[in-house]
């Protein structure tokens, strides 16, 4: 439906418009917000954009749900500041959306509408403090994967914020290995521990990366305008060749019996995650789906009174700034 959409979008535009415009894309040139850009394009942004915006403000959830409750002062004070950093990273998002002519109050209706979605990754439990290593190992390196060529995306004002968020996400990824490797040197029960965090983080991780190529409805028009720069089943290829090895480094066992180096191909051969369990959660029946969405109803509906304020104190200094004239 959505590439239909698009499709009949282009078909209504200046041919030679839409040429010109795919000539500067294919010379790695980049689009800035007052640029002429295809209703398609713009539309494609604001959903990629919003849903990644989204995924950062929602996944400070699993983790606030720790940050009482984390082992020392120090983990405290680590987990805080990597929540912070995800607000920041929402942040530089909605602004990079809001360049494309739509308001942070219209992406978090969509949101909570359920009308926008974020990474299904989210809608699972953390229920021990492994699963803290667990997300920064597996969910923000799986993110990295996604991000890094995001660096390198068509459109300016997104490709600039990927360029810090990158930079973090990094060093989130690096907090959760630590975690893992403590855990699995430390105690057998926190051995155990560890195992079942990668356990039912694993094929989540490998959902994050979208479905498999051949079902994907976004991927080929995406690429084709270098939003996206990679393929789904690439960077998933990508991961699982650069997470087994950390994986067996820690001593854990990736839980897939099928996992198996290919030397013909370079790369290791694993199983497809269960895709009826990502559209089911997609489709809001995941573990924590409603959890995630009453929150941020419950935020946005006890933040009304702070944004009236704000914006009326906005108009009070317009008023009388015009007053003044």
């Amino acid at each position: 439906m959505y590439a239909q959409m698009i499709k009949s979008e282009a078909s209504q535009e200046d041919p030679e418009q839409l040429e010109a415009f795919q000539a500067r894309i294919d010379a790695g040139m980049k689009i800035e917000p007052k640029d002429w850009m295809p209703e398609g394009y713009r539309k494609t942004l604001i959903r990629q954009i919003g849903q990644h915006a989204h995924s950062e403000i929602v996944g400070q959830l699993p983790e606030g749900n720790w940050i009482t409750r984390a082992p020392t002062l120090e983990r405290k004070a680590i987990l805080l500041a990597k929540v912070q950093d995800e607000a920041g990273h929402g942040l530089y998002l909605y602004c990079a959306a809001e360049t494309l002519g739509v308001t942070r109050d219209d992406l978090t209706r969509d949101l909570l509408s359920g009308k926008m979605k974020y990474s299904s990754i989210f809608n699972y439990p953390t229920l021990t403090w492994a699963d803290m290593g667990a997300v920064g190992w597996l969910v923000d390196g799986a993110a990295i994967m996604n991000q890094v060529p995001l660096q390198r995306t068509s459109y300016g004002p997104y490709a600039r914020a990927m360029v810090r968020i990158c930079k973090e996400e990094s060093f989130h990824q690096r907090q959760g290995y630590d975690i893992m490797m403590k855990m699995a040197n430390g105690t057998p029960a926190q051995r155990k521990m560890a195992q079942d965090a990668l356990n039912r983080f694993w094929y989540p991780s490998l959902m994050m990366f979208g479905p498999s190529d051949k079902d994907s409805v976004h991927s080929a028009q995406s690429m084709a305008w270098k939003i996206k720069m990679n393929t789904n089943d690439e960077l998933r290829q990508k991961f699982v060749d650069q997470t087994v090895p950390q994986a067996e480094y820690l001593g854990l066992t990736v839980p897939d019996e099928h996992l198996k180096w290919n030397e013909e191909t370079g790369h290791y051969d694993f199983s497809e995650p269960d895709w009826s369990e990502f559209y089911d959660v997609l489709k809001g029946s995941g573990p924590c789906n409603t959890e995630r969405l009453e929150a941020r109803n419950k935020a946005w509906d006890d933040g009304r009174w702070v944004r009236e304020g704000l914006l009326a104190h906005a108009a009070k200094k317009r008023a009388a700034k015009v007053a003044a004239e």
